[in-house]
C-alpha cells in the first residue's frame, strides 16, 4: 500500500515559562482530519533554551490516492 503524509505544525504560545498548545484547537484540528481520512502517526515537540516548548508537530498519514 503507497501512503502520502502530512505535517500539522502548531506553534505553542508563552516565551519565557515555555510554551502552551491549545489543546481543544488541536483535538477539533485532529478531528477535522480524521474525518478527512487522516490517521494520526506521532506528535513531538521542538524545544528553545532549558527544554521550553517552541512548537508541537503533528506526522498523520492515509492512504495514496
Amino acid at each position: 500500500m503507497k501512503w502520502e503524509y502530512m505535517t500539522l505544525m502548531l506553534p505553542a504560545k508563552g516565551f519565557l515559562l515555555g510554551g502552551s498548545i491549545d489543546a481543544q484547537k488541536l483535538t477539533d484540528r485532529l478531528n477535522q482530519l480524521g474525518n478527512e481520512g487522516w490517521e494520526l502517526v506521532n506528535v513531538f515537540d521542538t524545544n528553545m533554551l532549558e527544554g521550553q516548548t517552541r512548537d508541537v508537530f503533528a506526522v498523520l498519514k492515509r492512504p495514496a490516492k
